[in-house]
């Protein structure tokens, strides 16, 4: 069973794309709407609060581990590596190679909380690319607390993403990296305030990489075997079940938990 856990609602993107590349593997998904938003909070809280979502998540049977969150990849991937060495753990990866190879323009964006963006993994990262193509930085400033109240498309879900946008007027950007697994749930406003831009979003990516994981460390399961998923939430978890009715269109009962 794949554990896969966010600060929310965010990581049920990655959720949708395994669910439709790998359909055969059982996941539990673990939402920390108690803590969320993690951005304000200093790696040491996130990396600390990981662990014990980790700690859990292994005890309800979980044999690989999904951090379905860019600011606690960013905080906690390497500590948790190192904690448990015979774990598969994947974490997200900004995407900014394939959209700097796709650009024709040779300007690409890179959409992000700040504390993600102020991260030393994403800042190696594009100091890598950086001589290659432009790259302009948007924190997303409001989103997740948008897609966390299920508010797609309001009035002021649309002026906050165009807000996060106006770093980008004037230019030629073509490509957007989403650097945030609550962003793929506002890309047709992302697209309607961008049209020029194709928009990244990595979760196919870590996906392949689960399934390379799986299968390198004997975990996979079976092409036939039907799939089981289970959610839980440590706060909120009607609203949650409402979003995963109505975003994702699936029935799903979202059980509570208090996490200490």
């Amino acid at each position: 069973m794949i554990g896969m856990f966010d600060s929310g609602l965010g990581g049920l993107s990655v959720w949708r794309e395994l669910a439709r590349q790998l359909p055969h593997e059982s996941v539990i998904y673990l939402a920390d709407r108690a803590w969320c938003p993690y951005g304000p909070r200093s790696h040491a809280e996130i990396e600390a609060r990981s662990t014990r979502i980790v700690e859990w998540l292994l005890a309800q049977g979980a044999t690989s581990i999904v951090i379905a969150c860019n600011t606690a990849t960013s905080a906690a991937a390497a500590q948790l590596r190192r904690h448990y060495p015979g774990l598969p753990i994947i974490g997200m990866e900004p995407a900014i190679k394939p959209a700097a190879l796709a650009s024709r323009s040779g300007h690409i964006a890179v959409l992000a909380t700040r504390a993600t963006l102020s991260g030393e993994k994403l800042q190696r990262l594009a100091a890598h690319y950086h001589e290659h193509v432009q790259i302009t930085f948007l924190p997303g400033d409001g989103f997740v607390e948008q897609v966390e109240a299920g508010e797609l498309d309001s009035p002021k879900t649309r002026d906050t993403v165009k807000q996060a946008l106006l770093g980008l007027a004037g230019s030629n950007a073509d490509q957007i990296v989403l650097g945030c697994t609550h962003y793929p749930f506002l890309a047709p406003l992302l697209s309607c305030a961008w049209p020029q831009a194709e928009l990244i979003d990595p979760a196919g990516a870590v996906c392949r990489r689960i399934q390379q994981q799986l299968e390198s460390h004997h975990l996979a399961s079976p092409p036939g075997q039907v799939a089981s998923y289970r959610f839980v939430s440590t706060a909120e978890h009607e609203g949650m079940q409402d979003f995963i009715a109505r975003v994702l269109g699936m029935k799903a009962e979202v059980e509570p938990l208090q996490l200490a």
